[in-house]
């Protein structure tokens, strides 16, 4: 099979580096892609300065309708898309069943919105010397918009870039993860399919240190970038003007106080701490447990876990598959065994083969261990007791994340306290932090990030408010 070629201002190209992807779960080869020289990364920035202003004059009715297209296309090639998550990406068939599924209504939420891009009017006749003036703002597309794409969802994640990009007007270049880069380049293939012009769309794969000449160059107008922090921090510092916006990392805190649903809250805390591997920025990795309830929640959570089906994710009824590569599964392991050190305690996995990470269940850590100070992405939570509420909302306020966190209690009072008092950008009551729908505001505070994902949020971080005053004073009679 030939190499997926590059895609430069809507022309495919082969190149000489190739990249070779494989399927986690075995090894195996999967598919072979062509790699962006710096060069390419040139013609692409060059081709979408071009493409911007194509993109920028067209009608909000003409952004939608490719949208809405490309949609259609996401759904038409449901099975080929699902195929490819779990075969680049060790994703189990269902998970992977879902993301396209997200994809398409990623897609179709942003087609909406492009049709509410509203201004407003403003009086500016407030005082005695601004008499017939009034201001009306309206929302402008940026110019070229880099979006950089993780291997954890690499198909949603790329359209929460590209789709409310061109909602905005602008032009796009994807550069996806180098584990996982296929289901990129076969996206921009159905957007030149849904009819964005061509100049407006690059799919650029290439390694992450000479990616980051798309952020020096100052011709890109947005950067959105979703990845680990220390890599989301250094492409803001070196972007200069650029305007940055970043999903970074976390450690998911949930709170289970003694009112909780416990078997409801078990059930999630399974799906929320294991599913894709836990390689989710917000998969639940550190529980909480008010101490009047934690024996009995600590054995439902047990028996959830161990309810998990773990091995190939071409399986459909498979729920825990591999990790995305060897590397991280170790590093992932080392935080683990740091713990037990330390006198932390491994109740359920624990072990470690290849690439496969069995779901852990830990005990007996404090928030200095790297198990919970740190994000583990991998199929790891701790189990926690504490004896108020003041004291759960402490802990999961310590650290220098900042995602989402859930809190499972029957009591109002105690949810808008947590509301209030988290240093997060969301807070999820009777659910787990992991909860997200598309078309929801999502981002991060402290060191998880900047600005905001969901496509109407992400289309105002890619656009700009302009003001124009008319002065009737000034006009003739």
């Amino acid at each position: 099979m030939s190499p997926y070629p590059i895609l430069i201002g809507g022309e495919k190209k082969q190149t000489a580096e190739i990249a070779h992807v494989r399927f986690p779960y075995t090894g195996e080869l999967y598919a072979d892609v062509c790699q962006a020289s710096t060069n390419d990364l040139k013609a692409a920035v060059t081709a979408a300065c071009r493409g911007f202003e194509k993109t920028r004059s067209l009608s909000s009715h003409e952004r939608a309708e490719i949208l809405f297209r490309l949609a259609g296309e996401i759904k038409k090639r449901a099975g080929e898309l699902t195929e490819i998550l779990v075969m680049e990406g060790g994703k189990t068939r269902k998970f992977a069943a879902s993301e396209v599924s997200r994809a398409a209504v990623t897609v179709r939420t942003s087609a909406e919105e492009a049709k509410r891009l509203y201004g407003e009017i403003i009086p500016l006749d407030l005082t005695g010397d601004t008499k017939g003036r009034t201001g009306f703002l309206q929302r402008f597309p940026l110019g070229p918009v880099v979006g950089i794409v993780p291997f954890n969802f690499p198909l949603n994640l790329a359209c929460h870039k590209l789709a409310p990009a061109i909602a905005a007007g602008n032009s796009v270049i994807l550069k996806p993860s180098s584990a996982t880069p296929v289901s990129s380049l076969v996206l921009g293939d159905m957007v030149l399919a849904a009819g964005l012009p061509p100049e407006a769309i690059s799919i650029v794969p290439c390694a992450s240190a000479r990616a980051e000449q798309l952020a020096r160059d100052s011709r890109v107008a947005f950067l959105s970038f979703t990845g680990s922090c220390a890599v989301g921090w250094h492409l803001r510092e070196i972007a200069g003007r650029t305007k940055v916006g970043l999903e970074l990392g976390g450690n998911a805190a949930v709170i289970i106080h003694e009112d909780a649903n416990l078997d409801y809250a078990a059930q999630r805390i399974a799906t929320g701490g294991f599913i894709n591997a836990g390689q989710v920025c917000i998969s639940v990795q550190r529980v909480l447990v008010h101490r009047l309830v934690y024996e009995a929640m600590l054995e439902k959570i047990l028996a959830a876990v161990k309810g998990l089906r773990v091995g190939d994710p071409r399986d459909p009824a498979t729920d825990v598959g591999p990790m995305i590569d060897r590397l991280k599964a170790e590093e992932a392991f080392r935080k683990v065994q740091d713990g037990v050190k330390q006198g932390a305690r491994i109740l359920l996995g624990g072990t470690l083969e290849e690439n496969m990470f069995a779901p852990t269940v830990i005990v007996d850590t404090t928030p200095a261990m790297r198990v919970n100070r740190e994000e583990v992405f991998a199929p790891v939570i701790s189990v926690t007791p504490y004896d108020d509420f003041k004291e759960a909302l402490r802990i999961a306020n310590t650290g220098e994340f900042g995602l989402q966190v859930g809190i499972f209690t029957q009591n109002l009072n105690r949810a808008m306290r947590a509301f209030g008092e988290m240093d997060v950008g969301g807070v999820i009551v009777n659910d787990i932090p992991t909860f997200r729908t598309d078309q929801m505001p999502y981002g991060g505070a402290k060191g998880s990030g900047l600005g905001r994902e969901g496509p109407r949020f992400a289309i105002e971080e890619m656009s700009a408010l302009r003001l124009m005053v008319i002065n009737r004073e000034g006009g003739q009679e």
